[in-house]
């Protein structure tokens, strides 16, 4: 009897258990159910963990989003792409110019006058006719007369490549004319030519260089000459930002930021200890001067444009990472003290920023923790909780978000396809700073001729490749900045897709098809080798697409995968490679030095592709120095014509970034008695979605947003 009741009654419980998960067991709709915290709480999901929370070390993406919502920069780009304050609250740019002077031009200039008064009326005696000149002078001064030693060392070209000494040191005696110092409302990069004009090219040519650096051993007054420029340059522009900074800002740990910080941050990244990726991009500051605990100054040795950008980066708090901090820490753990530095900090795992949110915790490939900072400048967020949760597997991050368990993830393009119209999600497809290409090798024969690049580009049906591989989530491009930027010239059509144009070009160079329907010249035919990294479909796909279309005309493209470290070590960065199938995710800076300048085009440079244009060149210089928007827009619509037109790459598309968010996730707006209003999360200009983060909540019931007419 007993058992005949168990037999009854333990699989009817069974069926009751199974019923009361249905009914109970939170689903995506009811992800509130008996745990309200889950609404305050944001979980992305990530494939890959952070590597170190640090903003000035670290280089990959899990890093910097969390780095993100933890540190603030002294200013950043709002929702239309404009410069907006941040830990700054202000900031002005102007430039310091300087003109050495010969005794003799100096006596002609000021009719031999040894103090003039006015030095701007004096110039302007000798300038007439140039008020917009004069006028955005704001002084001009005198600077006497110095003397300075100095030193460097020069490496000995005949020397043993096993010498480990095959440096000499060179000192000299810096002898330091008077100079004008000219203060100027705006930066200016052609501020010079009308006195070079005036002074007239012998000036330059002629001046007396050796009357002014000295070498202290004569043997080395060759050595010394071949530096006389870079110790004494005759003009010298000075770029100069100084920064306002928000007063009452407060570190995690409740310590006041100031200008501390910022000159810290920037010693930091500086010092070679650190071993900062992000370098190069203060290289050129040649001074930095605290003005007050709530202003700086940075003073640029050369023209450099994208110099404000550099100022993105999170600021680092002085009072847990100088000298004498880290050598405490370095006592507390066992290390000398002479060894250790920033990169050894145990900050870089638990880190305090000024950021909207705080550091919680962290669990190695499993997950980062932040808080809500409740003390933060701009108001606390609405989340109580944001977690980066590591799901390395592409597949469980998909099922983990149709089930609730994460907010966020790297959803893609046939998966937005799939669900934008389902009635549970928001869906979000914008242009990005992406795009793709096939790069070609110049210096191969085969890709000499510009002729051809562009009839390779003529036989691909993009349009195919957007509809087909991208499932409409891309559009095309046709030159070398993104798309969603000013840079972009949008007069410029990318090329058609049109076989029998690309056949008659390869005809007009002389190829001709031979018995296998292959082009072929002087006994050789048209073949070459198609490579990508593996583990990326998208670019798997554009190999066999590109190596299909191309057949259609008679060349032979051979197609390969590589590993991607092998890839770039023994292929790209070793410039042994005919064409290559990448991509390039581009910031908003109009700089394209690395990418296309003809002095970045040596082994493990990124201009491998081997493109050399003098007229590139010199706009490309230009560009980085001029600091007048319009006109930066005027000459990179020209660079981007001009490399439009000589077809290094083929360009192939730009993809939007593609997200799902669940439509109960709102921006909170709040007036001013505290009443709030719902607003439907939108993108950027640049495709971000996170701009309004701090205001992001979700609701228990998706709002209904009336359609804006």
């Amino acid at each position: 009897m007993i058992v005949k009741r168990i037999l009854i009654f333990v699989p009817l419980g069974f069926t009751l258990l199974l019923l009361q998960s249905f009914f109970w067991a939170p689903t995506y709709d009811r992800q509130a159910t008996s745990n309200p915290e889950r609404l305050v709480k944001f979980i992305n999901g990530s494939s890959g963990d952070a590597q170190i929370l640090n903003p000035i070390l670290s280089a990959d993406t899990a890093s910097s989003e969390i780095n993100d919502l933890v540190f603030e920069g002294l200013l950043d780009l709002d929702d239309q792409l404009d410069y907006r304050a941040r830990l700054a609250s202000s900031w002005k740019q102007y430039e310091e110019a300087y003109l050495y002077v010969s005794e003799a031009r100096l006596a002609e200039l000021t009719g031999g006058e040894a103090s003039p008064r006015d030095w701007r009326e004096i110039f302007r005696r000798w300038l007439p006719g140039m008020d917009r000149w004069h006028d955005a002078i704001l002084s001009i001064s005198l600077q006497a007369p110095s003397v300075e030693e100095g030193s460097f060392d020069h490496v000995l070209s005949d020397a043993p490549a096993s010498d480990e000494n095959k440096a000499e040191t060179v000192a000299y005696e810096l002898r330091r004319p008077a100079r004008f110092k000219f203060v100027l409302k705006e930066i200016n990069q052609d501020f010079f030519i009308p006195i070079q004009k005036k002074l007239g090219e012998a000036y330059f040519d002629q001046f007396p260089y050796e009357r002014h650096v000295l070498p202290k051993d004569t043997a080395q007054a060759p050595i010394l000459a071949t530096r006389y420029e870079e110790l004494l340059p005759l003009v010298e522009h000075n770029p100069v930002i100084e920064f306002t900074l928000r007063k009452g800002v407060l570190f995690h740990d409740g310590h006041e930021f100031d200008s501390g910080d910022v000159l810290f941050t920037f010693q930091a990244l500086m010092d070679p200890k650190s071993i900062s990726p992000r370098r190069s991009d203060y290289e050129p500051v040649k001074s930095a001067e605290v003005m007050g605990p709530h202003k700086i100054r940075f003073v640029y040795k050369r023209l450099f444009s994208p110099a404000v950008n550099s100022w993105f980066m999170g600021i680092l708090p002085e009072h847990l990472l100088n000298a004498a901090a880290l050598a405490e820490e370095a006592k507390e753990v066992g290390k000398d003290p002479a060894e250790f530095s920033i990169r050894d900090s145990r900050l870089n795992r638990q880190p305090i920023g000024t950021g909207p949110f705080l550091f919680g915790e962290w669990k190695s490939d499993q997950f980062v923790r932040l808080l809500r900072n409740e003390n933060h400048w701009e108001g606390a967020p609405e989340y109580k909780e944001y977690v980066m949760r590591i799901i390395p597997d592409p597949l469980t991050q998909e099922m983990e978000f149709y089930s609730g368990a994460v907010d966020d993830y790297s959803v893609l393009p046939h998966q937005v396809a799939r669900l934008k119209h389902d009635p549970q999600y928001q869906n979000f497809s914008s242009l990005r700073g992406f795009y793709s290409y096939i790069g070609y090798n110049v210096r191969n024969p085969l890709f000499e001729s510009a002729e051809i690049r562009k009839a390779l580009g003529m036989a691909i049906d993009m349009q195919a490749i957007i509809e087909y591989v991208l499932y409409g989530e891309g559009e095309r491009v046709s030159g070398p900045y993104p798309k969603i930027s000013d840079w972009y010239d949008p007069s410029v059509d990318p090329l058609p897709y049109d076989l029998e144009g690309a056949l008659a070009i390869f005809e007009r160079e002389g190829w001709k098809r031979n018995a296998e329907g292959y082009l072929e010249k002087d006994g050789k035919i048209f073949e070459f080798n198609l490579i990508t990294n593996n583990g990326n479909p998208i670019r798997k796909n554009i190999l066999a697409i590109a190596q299909n279309s191309w057949k259609k005309i008679g060349v032979k493209c051979n197609t390969q995968l590589f590993e991607w470290a092998v890839f770039l070590k023994d292929f790209v960065n070793s410039l042994k490679f005919d064409a290559v199938v990448l991509g390039w995710s581009m910031g908003l800076d109009p700089d394209l030095y690395q990418l296309w300048h003809s002095s970045q085009t040596e082994p493990g440079q990124l201009n491998f592709v081997g493109y050399k244009n003098p007229e590139a060149d010199r706009l490309i210089e230009r560009i980085r120095k001029e600091y007048d928007k319009d006109k930066q827009i005027v000459m990179t619509h020209e660079l981007h014509r001009m490399i439009a037109r000589d077809q290094p790459y083929t360009f192939l598309y730009t993809a939007k970034s593609t997200r799902l968010l669940d439509k109960k996730i709102v921006i909170v707006n709040r007036d001013e008695a505290g009443g709030e209003s719902y607003q439907k999360i939108y993108p950027t200009k640049d495709g971000r979605i996170n701009y309004y983060f701090s205001k992001w909540r979700k609701l228990e019931q998706a709002p209904q947003f009336i359609p804006q007419g």
